[in-house]
């Protein structure tokens, strides 16, 4: 595995500790900085060492000027590198693209438990994009729009659409933009292709699916796809869009997530 400098940001527990720490994987177009918004300091408040990291060309992680050369294998050595460093094994909470980043390293290596937030389905992306081309044509033109900081009313209203639930404000869509940057057209073209690949054997370990009632990328229909594979269990957050850990509803997720953990062993 090749090293790589990885930036990360810490949110120690508040309290002493009594559980694993938690690891936060992010999702395509996003940074680590996404989970320090609500989650990492609600989360250490409530008693968990907290830890979220930029994939290779994300954030402050090297890398940025050859983003396209990064995939999702490489993403998962990121998330190998993180971990490696922790005290102890950690529960991984990863978000849409950042759950198959927690797949693949669950391929090699061990963790505590899981929670797949709004996760890919198993057979990839095409299917979501090709229903966002037919519901919301403008959406592509609008999110390059975003990702280079030029904002619009429609623009907003697009990225409001696919990705929060309508009960965000555009105030706070605004103030979340920064958060978020143009993806490895490598990393999207793996999970485009997520259906070809052969998996291999997944560990037996407590794993929680979370899903937006309101999701219009991933609908929850099909989070049982995922929650079979895992024999997981499943959590719908109501009226709550894609981006849980940002959307109006990003405490009700943290909630169910947090009792989750704390019911496990």
């Amino acid at each position: 595995m090749k090293l790589r400098r990885i930036h990360t940001i810490h949110r120690a527990a508040a309290s002493p500790k009594r559980f694993p720490p938690l690891l936060f994987v992010h999702g395509g177009y996003a940074t680590a900085a996404c989970w320090d918004a609500y989650f990492l300091p609600w989360f250490s408040d409530r008693g968990f060492d907290c830890h979220a990291l930029d994939l290779a060309g994300h954030g402050s992680s090297e890398g940025r000027e050859r983003l396209d050369s990064f995939g999702l294998d490489d993403y998962a050595e990121d998330l190998a590198q993180v971990a490696a460093e922790l005290d102890r094994p950690p529960i991984l909470i990863g978000h849409s693209m950042g759950t198959v980043v927690v797949e693949r390293f669950l391929e090699h290596n061990q963790a505590v438990a899981a929670v797949l937030m709004a996760p890919v389905p198993p057979t990839g992306i095409l299917g979501a994009t090709m229903k966002i081309a037919f519901t919301e044509p403008a959406f592509f033109d609008q999110q390059a729009r975003a990702t280079r900081g030029e904002y619009t009313a429609e623009t907003m209203q697009t990225i409001r659409d696919v990705y929060y639930s309508a009960e965000t404000s555009t105030a706070d869509l605004l103030r979340f933009a920064p958060l978020f940057q143009v993806e490895s057209r490598r990393a999207l073209l793996d999970l485009s292709l997520l259906a070809m690949r052969i998996g291999r054997p997944r560990p037996k370990l407590p794993v929680l699916i979370v899903g937006g009632n309101a999701d219009a990328v991933f609908s929850p229909a099909v989070l049982g796809f995922t929650a079979a594979r895992w024999q997981a269990e499943v959590a719908v957050i109501p009226a709550a869009g894609h981006t849980l850990m940002l959307d109006a509803h990003w405490q009700a997720a943290a909630e169910r997530i947090a009792g989750w953990i704390e019911r496990q062993p």
